[in-house]
């Protein structure tokens, strides 16, 4: 719109006059009367006006402005100087109008510039609204894709131009600030451009969703087709036949198949993805990117080809897994068969074993064969059963496996027959030999049971013969366990196997076993019958000793001991019988065991019997006298100790009874006071409850007295006398009791009934104001709060009443003493009481019934109120109910009247309740009544509602089936009027109207049953309601009528369709498009390139129709062609068509090249266009910014300042933002000017009109920051000096203030207050400084306003100086005010403290025994540690604070200083009295420890004295070892209380010296006490370790005997047992062994000496019995001793006799063999047939005689050995023996053979012959022994190597024993040799 058209303007506004428009005559003066046309000034919306500079106000209405001219009639006569005051005037006015025509014409300038870019900015916006409002995106990805990047590059545009419409607004903000006259049309046209922008925003972000849901949908597209190429792709591989030919092909194959599976699941997880993105598509609302059913259709089709996929992949796997499971078959069934063939080979070759262990080997083996056969059995019926499966199934291949099946089942029975047989063989195998082993087993053990079964050894004492029936015992059941199996041995031979159970040896072995197992089972029981004999003696004996030992011990105490007079001493005596008690009852058990055991000897006729009786009755003797006299003890003891018990009970009540008179004595009544009275009164209560406790006790011991004194006359005065002491003490106490509660009676009385009165009144006149208040309740809440507050009192008064009850009581009591009471006599109080408590109960209970009837009254208004409410609403909504008008409505109005009328049910009680509430008011005479009857009436009018709500339901119900059957026939009819529509429709084509018209035929078939019904449902409707008869027929007739019209248009419709003509159809079809198509070419004649931009737009999207129109045109074309195609046509239609079709194809081709070219002509103007409309947009931009960045003005103040560097900072951000636009614009203007079109030059010039444009602004913005920035640090700096200076003067007046507190708390608080004041001050320091430098920034740069500058500066440094000083005095006068106020807190407090501990200090309580003195100086002691140094530091703290106050000056120096007087004072006393009561703890400590130490020792050496009997009870059943550790045990727990008596008599010492009287006597008591209780205990101990010394001495001798000659026997035994020697070496083993016995017979002659000399030393001992039995022992230790001595001598000559005689035989027989072996050398008579013959025979004769030069010494040698040996042998033997036999050499045996007795051959050692062995039963026989093989005899490494062995008949020189000798016999091997040199009697043999 152009400026001034069309728009009404007002009259110019005048800026002079105050009607504010421009006068001809304001303008007049100035010659300025034509341009009354141009707006000046203008005036604002409120009516005000803008006054010119000088103005202050408006002038008044009917006043001139300041330069109008006066009117006519206001002229007066011009004075002197008036002239010169009206041209002055005039000047004025006129410079004022020439600025105002000045800003009016920028304003016009400003509205010329608005207009334009308004108009360009509409423009654009509305082409690029026409632009975004286009969704042609395309039908695949890449075309949203470009859709998509092209609509960015609209989205960067339109981004871009959001500046441009800022500056448009910008502008219109600007016209409006100043005023502008037409600026409602500017902000019109602001609005709209804002509305468009808003609009144009809106479009393009719906059109980037719209791109973005498109764009996502082509993605899943595209998406779908990658899987469908790669689900073709996957159909090869699965389609594949091959299956393998043997198991690992096929397992690689489903290895490959299982990737492929993987590869589809890992797609289907996808194609569901995908499938469900694409879905999503279709359910939205609104915009959609595709139809979506081509999405459904895509969907399904890629689900389809994937199931079928799926269903490929699950076939190919169930084909490979069956070829697998063929294959696997058939290798299982290889496996087992290879496996079956290796285990019959096995089984084939195997042994049955040749003894138990390898029977049991081969069991273990074939079990586990069995478990391995076991399993193969499951796996090969699995595969069995698997193979049979597969011939089931019938598939290729599985004719060879029936084949497999057959065999693997043959070898496998067969197997299975082998392994029974074997198993068989292998059980009889080990029954055999496990029983023969068994048997073996079952001999040795009972030839080893008979051997310990005949011993001999019943045990010496009882602990060895426990141990020896404890083996017997275990013997015996180990013999009953074997018994079973003995008898089962012939039982189990005939079970074994037919080959074993014949075998003649197994039987005689049978036989022994039964018969030695008998033999075994009568010895077992004679020895157990023997062992229980000697086990019996042995412990009667035993507990006999230890019965005598303990009488022995107890007699000799009972008969020393004298009882003691002391108590204490009496105790402890007492306690020994105790003690004594237990022990003789357990003595006592002990003999009754004895005189038991003994009568079973007897009457089992024991070989002791005598012995033992006698031994019982000395023991029952001894123990009977022991008994009398312990009995006698006891009585003297228990008469002693009651009558001490009867004293000392007699001294404690009497001090008690004296106590108690002394502490009523002391507190008796002296004053009226009540608090001294009650606190007597409460002493008294306590006494007497101790003498109510007291007085039975006194009874008892007068009781006790007279019978102690009629027992002892002897002591009958001293015990009563004590009782008579006792009685005047307690009728002395009884009398001071008496006098004090006389004393206290009455005053006690008065005291507290004047109390309880003055209480009792002063509550009830409060109570009585309370009960006569007259508030009645307004509404129901204060009824009852009134009740509760009534109700509350009402408890009070019972509360009360239990008090006035007793006062009455008290003042009867206090009637004579009524004259007492100083004011009013009792019975007038008592008068006004009893008035006043009548008067209170009347009260309140008339006010209770007048709360109770407005209670209830108001109860009976709300319940009126609710019942009123309640049916107002019910009649209301009756009243307001309308009939609906359709079926719904109809149904809902019914179900809410059920429901109201339910209300209605519910609140009918409601009413009645408060009508029956009112009624009872009425009858009660309630003052109420009048109010609650009208209140009744009222209710009862309005109880009308049940009877409309009835009438109610009835209509509505009539109404909802009206409106049903309406509701169907309106159905009806809109459905019939409906299809007379569709039936009278010409609009499309003849075929297709034909169609519909076939479908409505059949709906009218089908639709006739619903018009029976509704005329069905209309009669009934009309019967039941006659009422509704009208309309229902009328609905009926209307119905029939339309369906009748519609059946008659139906069939004359139907006619018609059917004749018309299909060929017209495509003939106006082809003629349609050649119109459309004639109509585009004559638009395309006409080519125009557009004078501006949005022509041009405006053509392009024209152009763009065009085309859409053109292909939409080019596809009706090929369907019309389809469609000729396939209909039928007659030649002349035919060809009509054809005609039209050919025309319609040459014009399509035709308009295909003009679009093109005018595509390319309008593009080419729109770039044009384009180039200069930015270029023009960005001048216009610069050019508005430029008076801006050449503005001059820096500001006058700090806000302005900033304001203009805001602005400047915002525009040099635009032209940062907006350099890259100018550069892109300028580079677009660039290449198109090096185009060659006329335009160029247009373009040129604003090119470079923009550069010098640019350049410009960006050198101003730069300049005008420089000129800021340094206008704002000056400004800055005032506005900061300012602000310093003004905080300084507050903080000044606040410090002035001279208020000082008046406590501690009040000045800590000011103090504070202070403190953060000042810390302010401190902080602002900073500020301080930092306005310093500034300040000195500013001059270093020479500002014009220096010296004012430094002023400044200086006069706030003067003013922060001054305020902190000021401060500094400030806080030191608060703080010396705090520190006297926390110094006078502290005194107070330590002064208090002080005299707390002065109490606790001063306490005479000094402690009763040792622990509580204890108790007493631990709580002292941490007393006095917490006292001391919590003291000294509170005390040096003090002490600190006033010295500090005092050097500093405080003001109150002189009170300081007494405060600290006598605070040093008070602690110093405290000190002294801490010190004083420590001593005194000390010294008690010190007296309760001694007498506290002499009782533990006491008790210590008394429990030593008891175990000593324990320790030598011990004697006769333990150990020596044992009874040396007890006693050493014992002797070191007695040697610990050494040092306490030592200790103890050092303390008492000590304690003699500081004590005297009683204490001293105490003291010494003590000591002498423990002294004679030590000395008694040592003397015992000494008792003790003797006898224990001696018993110890003897056991170890006895066993050292037992032992030794144990030993003895085991080596006499030994020697001599082995077998006969049958050659050296065996000779030379037994004297090795017997060596080795004699070393050890060696070693114990030590232990044998010692045991004599300790036998010796026992036998000095006194005991005659002991020496007996030492004796007895030695003696048989010497003889034993003895007979193993000379059998190792008689043995030891036997051995080396053997040892000669078997060298002799050995060489003798090399001898012998060497003869004969030379003897056919020597007979030889052949002599040589040559020299060489007779040489070598000369040779071999020589040495012969060299060998018997050297035999001959040998020969020597055995001549000389065999004289000794021989002797008197006859010459025949000896030849015999020494030359041999034929064919044998005589042994030993035979050349020692025993001769008759009438020959004197004897040895040559004068031993007689060697006996013969005699077998031994338990011994095994020598066949059944192993024979292990002959091992050669070991050099002894520690022998030198050229020196020759010892002889083996020499004594040993060595300690170690020798090895064993063998078990087995040597046999000779190889030859001996002997030395020449014979040395006697030190021979040595040889070395072999």
């Amino acid at each position: 719109m152009q400026r001034g058209q069309g728009v009404q303007t007002d009259p110019p506004p005048c800026g002079l006059c105050p009607t504010g428009v421009l006068h001809q005559a304001c303008l007049h003066p100035l010659g300025l009367r034509g341009l009354g046309a141009r707006p000046l000034v203008r005036s604002g919306q409120d009516g005000a006006h803008k006054l010119p500079p000088g103005q202050s106000r408006p002038p008044e209405r009917g006043e001139p402005g300041p330069g109008c001219p006066p009117g006519p009639r206001d002229f007066p006569q011009p004075p002197e100087g008036a002239w010169t005051r009206l041209e002055k005037v005039e000047h004025e006015q006129e410079v004022s109008l020439h600025n105002e025509l000045i800003r009016q014409e920028k304003l016009e300038l400003l509205a010329q510039r608005f207009d334009h870019k308004a108009g360009m900015r509409e423009a654009w916006l509305g082409e690029n609204q026409r632009l975004v409002a286009q969704d042609n995106f395309g039908y695949d990805l890449p075309a949203v894709e470009a859709a998509m990047k092209k609509h960015e590059a609209i989205e960067a545009d339109v981004s871009s131009y959001e500046e441009r419409i800022q500056v448009v607004v910008e502008l219109a903000l600007a016209l409006e600030a100043e005023g502008y006259y037409d600026v409602r049309r500017v902000s019109a046209q602001k609005g709209s451009i804002l509305r468009q922008w808003g609009l144009l925003t809106e479009l393009v972000a719906a059109r980037r969703a719209r791109l973005e849901q498109s764009l996502a949908l082509q993605t899943i597209f595209q998406e779908m087709v990658y899987m469908i190429d790669w689900m073709e792709e996957m159909q090869a591989p699965l389609l594949s036949r091959e299956v393998g030919k043997h198991l690992l092909e096929v397992e690689d194959l489903l290895q490959k198949h299982a990737l492929l599976e993987a590869d589809v699941a890992a797609q289907n997880e996808r194609v569901q993805a995908l499938n469900q993105a694409a879905l999503k598509f279709c359910e939205l609302e609104g915009y959609q990117p595709c139809d979506p059913q081509i999405i459904c259709n895509r969907v399904t089709h890629v689900q389809t080809c994937l199931e079928e996929l799926c269903q490929r992949a699950a076939q190919r796997r169930m084909e490979l897994e069956a070829s697998r499971q063929l294959w696997a078959c058939f290798q299982e069934l290889e496996e087992a068969e290879a496996w079956v063939r290796e285990k019959e080979q096995i089984l084939a070759s195997k042994p049955c074993g040749k003894d138990l262990s390898s029977v049991l080997q081969l069991s273990g083996q074939h079990k586990l064969m069995l478990g391995e056969l076991g399993g193969r059995r499951a796996l090969l019926h699995q595969a069995v059963k698997k193979g049979e499966q597969l011939l089931a199934t019938q598939r290729p291949g599985v004719a060879q496996l029936q084949e497999k099946l057959r065999e693997v089942r043959q070898h496998w029975k067969k197997l299975e027959e082998v392994t029974g047989t074997h198993q068989q063989k292998l059980q009889e195998a080990l029954s055999f030999y496990q029983f023969s082993a068994e048997t073996d087993d079952l001999l040795a053990w009972l030839q080893d049971t008979y051997r310990l079964a005949s011993s001999d050894d019943f045990g010496h004492d009882e602990y060895s013969s426990q141990a020896l029936l404890r083996k017997h015992a275990a013997m015996a059941q180990e013999l009953e366990r074997h018994r079973a199996p003995v008898l089962a041995l012939r039982a189990q031979l005939a079970r074994l196997a037919p080959q074993h159970h014949q075998v003649l040896d197994m039987q005689i072995r049978i036989v022994e076993v039964e018969q030695l197992y008998g033999e075994v089972a009568e010895v077992a029981v004679l020895r157990h019958q023997w062992l229980q004999d000697a086990l019996a003696v042995y412990r009667m004996f035993g507990e006999v000793r230890a019965c005598e030992g303990w009488l022995d011990e107890k007699e000799q105490w009972l008969s020393g001991m004298h009882v003691p007079q002391e108590l204490e001493d009496v105790e402890v005596v007492q306690h020994r019988f105790e003690s004594l008690d237990q022990e003789m009852n357990s003595v006592m058990g002990r003999i009754l065991d004895v005189n038991e055991t003994v009568q079973q000897l007897v009457e089992g006729d024991h070989p002791s019997a005598s012995e033992v009786q006698s031994c019982r009755d000395h023991l029952n003797g001894r123990w009977n006298r022991v008994v009398e006299l312990v009995e006698q003890r006891k009585e003297h003891l228990s008469s002693v100790l009651r009558i001490q018990n009867y004293l000392l009970e007699c001294t404690e009540i009497k001090a008690q009874i004296r106590e108690k008179r002394r502490a009523v004595e002391s507190s008796q009544y002296s004053s009226g006071d009540l608090g001294g009275v009650l606190a007597l009164q409460r002493k008294l209560s306590a006494m007497e409850a101790v003498l109510v406790v007291l007085e039975p006790r006194l009874l008892e011991l007068q009781q006790e007295g007279e019978a102690l004194a009629t027992a002892h006359p002897a002591q009958a005065l001293t015990i009563l006398l004590h009782f008579e002491e006792i009685s005047e003490e307690w009728e002395a106490l009884k009398r001071t009791l008496q006098g004090c509660e006389d004393s206290l009676s009455v005053a006690s009385q008065l005291q507290q009934f004047i109390q309880d009165l003055d209480n009792f009144l002063t509550w009830l006149v409060k109570t009585q104001a309370a009960v006569a208040s007259e508030e009645l309740p307004s509404n129901l809440a204060g009824a009852e709060r009134l009740l509760s507050q009534h109700a509350a009192l009402k408890e009070e008064i019972d509360r009360y009443e239990e008090d006035y009850t007793k006062i009455q009581a008290a003042s009867d009591l206090l009637a004579p003493e009524e004259a007492d009471v100083p004011c009013l006599s009792l019975q007038q109080w008592l008068q006004k009481l009893d008035v006043g408590w009548t008067k209170l109960l009347q009260m309140w209970e008339s006010r209770r019934e007048a709360l109770v009837q407005a209670h209830i009254f108001h109860l009976f208004l709300r319940d009126v109120q609710q019942a009123e409410t309640c049916l107002y609403n019910q009649a209301s909504t009756l009243a307001h109910a309308e009939l609906p008008t359709t079926v719904e409505a109809a149904e809902k109005a019914i179900r809410k009247h059920r429901d109201f009328i339910t209300t209605m049910e519910l609140s009918v009680p409601k009413t009645t309740l408060a009508l029956q509430a009112g009624e009872s008011l009425v009858r009660q005479g309630s003052p109420y009544s009048e109010r609650a009857q009208e209140e009744m009436a009222a209710l009862r009018d309005n109880h009308r509602n049940f009877q409309l709500a009835q009438e109610r339901m009835q209509q509505l119900n009539d109404h909802l089936d009206l409106q049903r059957f309406l509701q169907n026939c309106h159905e009806l009819a809109g459905w019939m009027g409906e299809k007379r529509l569709m039936a009278g429709d010409q609009a499309a084509k003849p075929h297709a109207r034909w169609l519909r018209h076939q479908a409505l035929r059949a709906e009218l078939a089908q639709n006739r049953e619903w018009l029976d019904k509704i005329e069905q449902e209309g009669q009934q409707l009309m019967e039941e309601k006659p009422e509704l008869a009208g309309s229902v027929k009328k609905q009926l007739e209307e119905i029939r009528q339309c369906w009748v019209e519609l059946e008659g248009t139906s069939q004359a419709r139907a006619q018609q369709l059917f004749e018309a003509s299909k060929a017209e159809q495509l003939v106006q079809s082809y003629a349609d498009l050649d119109k459309r198509l004639v109509n585009m070419e004559g638009q395309l004649q006409a080519v125009d390139a557009g004078a501006s931009l949005a022509t041009v737009n405006n053509q392009l999207k024209k152009l763009q129709t065009m085309e859409s129109q053109m292909e939409e045109w080019y596809k009706e074309a090929g369907q019309l062609q389809a469609q000729l195609a396939s209909l039928p046509l007659e030649p002349a239609s035919k060809e009509a068509v054809d005609e039209k079709q050919t025309a319609v194809g040459t014009r399509i081709v035709r308009l295909i090249e003009p679009l093109k070219e005018r595509r390319r002509i309008l593009l080419a103007s729109k770039e044009m266009h384009q180039v200069c409309h930015d270029l023009e947009d960005e001048i216009s931009w610069v050019q508005d910014r430029l008076p801006l960045a050449t503005l001059r003005d820096p500001g006058s103040n700090l806000q302005a300042v900033q304001h203009f560097i805001k602005k400047n900072q915002n525009l040099r951000r635009e032209l940062q933002v907006h350099q890259p636009r100018v550069a892109e614009v300028l580079e677009r203007a660039g290449a198109l000017t090096s185009m060659k079109i006329p335009e160029v030059a247009g373009v040129q010039l604003l090119l470079e009109k923009l550069r010098e444009l640019w350049g410009a602004l960006q050198e101003q913005t730069e300049q005008r920051q420089h000129l800021l920035d340094a206008t704002y640090q000056v400004e800055q700096y005032y506005f900061d000096v300012g602000e310093v200076e003004a905080w300084l003067s507050e903080q000044e007046l606040l410090l002035m203030n001279e208020e000082k507190g008046k406590d501690e708390q009040s000045t800590l608080q000011l103090l504070k207050k202070h403190l953060l004041l000042e810390q302010s001050i401190e902080n602002y320091e900073e500020t301080v400084a930092q306005l310093s430098r500034q300040c000195r920034a500013l001059l270093e740069l020479g500002h014009p306003d220096s010296e004012q500058i430094s002023r400044r500066q200086s006069q706030a440094d003067r003013l922060y100086v001054s305020l902190k000083d000021l401060a500094e005095e400030r806080k030191a006068g608060l703080e010396q005010q705090y520190w006297l106020y926390q110094l006078s807190r502290e005194v107070d407090d330590l002064e208090h403290w002080i005299a707390e501990k002065e109490v606790v200090a001063g306490s005479p309580e000094l402690g009763q025994d040792f622990e509580h003195v204890t108790l007493l100086q631990e709580k002292f002691t941490a007393f006095a540690s917490e006292t001391g140094s919590v003291g000294n530091d509170r005390l040096a703290a003090v002490n600190q604070m006033v010295d500090e106050l005092i050097d500093c000056g405080h003001v109150d120096a002189a009170t300081i200083a007494e405060w600290k007087d006598g605070v040093n004072e008070a602690w110093a006393d405290l000190l002294e009295l801490m010190e004083t009561r420590a001593q005194m703890l000390a010294a008690s400590h010190e007296l309760h420890k001694f007498f506290s130490d002499c009782k533990d020792l006491l008790a210590q050496i008394e429990e030593k004295k008891q175990r000593l009997p324990e320790v030598a009870a011990r004697e006769s059943r333990s150990s020596a070892g044992a009874l040396q550790r007890v006693l050493s045990s014992f002797e070191h727990d007695v040697q610990v209380l050494v040092s306490q008596v030592r200790q103890l008599q050092e303390g008492a010492a000590q304690l003699r010296t500081v004590y005297a009287g009683e204490n001293a006597d105490a003291i010494a008591t003590q000591e002498q006490d423990v002294l004679r209780a030590w000395k008694e205990l040592l003397g015992s101990c000494e008792a003790c370790r003797l006898q224990i010394t001696t018993t110890t001495d003897k056991m170890r001798f006895t066993n050292m005997v037992r032992d030794l000659v144990s030993w003895m026997d085991d080596v006499i035994c030994q020697i001599g047992t082995g077998e006969k020697p049958r050659d050296v070496s065996s000779v030379e083993l037994l004297m090795n062994y017997h060596q080795g016995l004699k070393s050890e017979i060696d070693a114990r002659s030590q232990s044998i000496a010692a045991c004599v000399e300790l036998g010796k030393a026992l036998v000095l001992n006194r005991n005659t019995q002991i020496s007996l039995q030492i004796r007895g022992h030695l003696d048989r230790l010497m003889t034993k001793k003895k007979e193993l001595s000379e059998k190792w001598d008689k043995h030891w000559e036997w051995l080396q006799q053997m040892l000669e005689v078997h060298q002799f035989a050995q060489e003798a027989v090399v001898a012998d063999a060497w003869l004969t072996a030379q003897e056919p050398l020597l007979r030889s008579r052949e002599l040589g047939s040559s020299v060489d013959e007779v040489e070598q025979l000369i040779r071999r004769h020589e040495a012969f005689r060299k060998a018997a030069a050297t035999w001959e010494e040998r020969f020597s040698s055995l001549r000389r050995l065999t004289t000794a040996l021989l002797g008197p042998l006859p010459a025949v033997r000896a030849r015999a023996y020494l030359l041999g036999g034929e064919g044998s050499s005589p042994t030993p045996d035979a050349l020692f053979a025993p001769q008759p007795h009438d020959s004197p051959a004897r040895l040559p050692n004068g031993l007689d012959l060697l006996p013969e062995r005699t077998p031994r039963p338990d011994r095994p026989r020598a066949r059944d022994r192993p024979k292990p093989r002959r091992r050669p005899r070991p050099r002894d490494p520690s022998q030198p190597p050229g020196e020759s062995r010892r002889s083996r008949s020499a004594p040993a020189q060595s300690s170690a024993l020798p090895p064993p000798p063998p078990t087995h016999t040597v046999q000779l091997e190889g030859f001996l040799f002997r030395k020449h040199e014979l040395e006697a009697p030190n021979r040595k043999a040889s070395n072999r």
